[in-house]
């Protein structure tokens, strides 16, 4: 009886120790302190490509420092270097069927300095009619490593718009091209095109810092966030230009920073390796993720914790968070079951018809058959200030914060410890 009331004292005592030294590391006044940098003025709404994001990317590279991370693999610093590139327009011009083409009705997704085209022979034609739905046509055309002349009806003239504006953005180096043209005829029969780009390299970076696993050094367990947003508007009523993206996200920047520093602390009992990384691009289309899953083995990344604005009330309100993919994987019922003595509750995602797992930045990774699963609350049929001005951190709660951030690293200890491995998510096709 004795031996069975120390093991209980024992087990109290270390409970409250635990407890209390999360309390120490993972809490309110620090969320504040780290959302109140990266959401200020300062930042300019860290924009990718501006002095904006730089200025966030030294902020969490410094954060790591602090915290005493490693460099991941060979790298000489915190940040993980590539380049995009930029190929805008000069000159279009053509003709098809003896109609005009200019850049008013022809878009260029293109790495590629000059395109020549002399007959409908050299590229896969693909047809958009009135009928179509633009998007469920036109999205999965991206992921598509050919050459290809996109002949959009003139009924959708506004979403033509769009992908000009997209085709602008900056892209990786690809051999291929996708020529979009708005046009009324649809099946053609000649085709002569000269397009002449500028083409301009533009550096991007990841934010990477690594604790080496104990006993299971290659198998990788990641908390990630993007650290970009929409940068700088037309003033509001109030003169407001500045996207500050506190909720999106900030909060989930704070969450990885917090999450490292307390994983740091546990001094080396983590048996696998764990990379915390704040991605750049997100909001232009998840090129540092997408850029970051290509320098890993996917069979080496046992699960991935994407945190996704996590400083509003979830729909079922505090000490609550959703899973995107929840039925994808048995690792958000491992999390649960971290979490039996906790009054905080992981749900599936309520907003399946927003398609949110192939939405973030997990989406790559996933799309390999990792578990990689985004984390967050935002009632996204309903959150006020989701992409706009008014995301700043006083819309923020804080407490509820600190409590989601805490759940997310207890609940995550078995896996971090090796003794649990979440089932593989289904590749795609």
């Amino acid at each position: 009886m004795k031996k069975t009331a120390l093991l209980l004292v024992t087990g109290c005592i270390s409970l409250f120790s635990f407890s209390q030294q999360i309390n120490k590391i993972i809490n309110a006044t620090t969320v504040e302190r780290i959302e109140k940098v990266l959401s200020s003025d300062d930042m300019m709404g860290r924009k990718t490509f501006t002095a904006g994001i730089d200025k966030a990317a030294d902020f969490i590279a410094s954060e790591f420092a602090t915290t005493k991370l490693k460099y991941f693999d060979k790298q000489n610093s915190f940040f993980q270097e590539f380049a995009m590139v930029k190929a805008k327009p000069v000159e279009i011009k053509g003709l098809i069927d003896g109609d005009s083409l200019n850049t008013s009705n022809v878009a260029a997704n293109t790495t590629q300095a000059n395109i020549n085209i002399n007959s409908l022979a050299d590229f896969q034609v693909v047809v958009v009619s009135k009928e179509d739905d633009f998007s469920a046509k036109v999205f999965p055309l991206f992921d598509l490593e050919k050459n290809l002349l996109i002949l959009v009806d003139t009924a959708h003239a506004k979403r033509f718009k769009g992908i000009q504006r997209f085709a602008g953005n900056a892209k990786f180096t690809s051999p291929v091209s996708q020529i979009f043209i708005l046009s009324s005829n649809l099946h053609p029969t000649t085709i002569n095109l000269q397009i002449k780009n500028q083409v301009n390299s533009q550096p991007l970076k990841n934010v990477l810092g690594y604790l080496p696993g104990k006993s299971k050094p290659d198998e990788y367990v990641i908390f990630s966030c993007h650290y970009d947003h929409l940068g700088i508007g037309k003033p509001n009523k109030d003169q407001d230009s500045i996207y500050n993206g506190a909720n999106d996200d900030a909060a989930g920047t704070a969450a990885v920073i917090m999450l490292s520093k307390y994983f740091s602390q546990l001094k080396g009992k983590n048996e696998r390796s764990i990379i915390f990384v704040a991605f750049c691009a997100e909001e232009m289309g998840g090129y540092g993720s997408r850029y970051f899953s290509k320098q890993l083995n996917p069979d080496k990344v046992v699960a991935m914790f994407n945190i996704e604005m996590i400083g509003t009330e979830s729909k079922w309100g505090v000490n609550s968070a959703y899973i995107t993919g929840f039925e994808k994987s048995n690792m958000g019922t491992i999390l649960q079951a971290n979490l039996a003595d906790s009054k905080f509750k992981f749900e599936p995602d309520p907003y399946p018809k927003q398609n949110l797992f192939y939405r973030s930045d997990n989406a790559t990774l996933a799309a390999l058959g990792v578990p990689a699963h985004t984390i967050s609350t935002s009632k996204m049929d309903s959150e006020l200030f989701y992409h706009t001005l008014d995301d700043e951190i006083e819309t923020l709660d804080m407490n509820n914060m600190a409590e989601i951030i805490k759940a997310i690293a207890i609940s995550s200890k078995t896996i971090v410890s090796g003794k649990d491995t979440p089932t593989r998510v289904s590749k795609e096709k």
